[in-house]
């Protein structure tokens, strides 16, 4: 093998590993979003049943769904980072 083929599969090597860990870490901020909302659904579930005052449900709802888009925003960035 020449060495032109040597670097040419190494670049190729290089390219795939940071293809897949840039996958790995879109998918991480994904799941990050999946689980600050289900955490939202469920604080807000609980607190409607132990009458927590309106003001702390609406702050919970507001802060989850704005670190849900952040969270999911940063995973589309990275997964569509070329």
């Amino acid at each position: 093998m020449s060495n032109f083929t040597k670097q040419l599969d190494e670049k190729k090597d290089t390219k795939e590993r940071e293809k897949t860990s840039r996958e790995t870490l879109g998918k991480f901020f994904y799941d990050l979003a999946k689980l600050v909302f289900a955490s939202m659904a469920l604080v807000g579930g609980v607190s409607l049943i132990i009458n927590d005052p309106q003001i702390h449900q609406m702050i919970l709802l507001i802060l989850g769904i704005c670190f849900t888009f952040l969270l999911a925003y940063i995973g589309y960035k990275i997964l569509n980072r070329r």
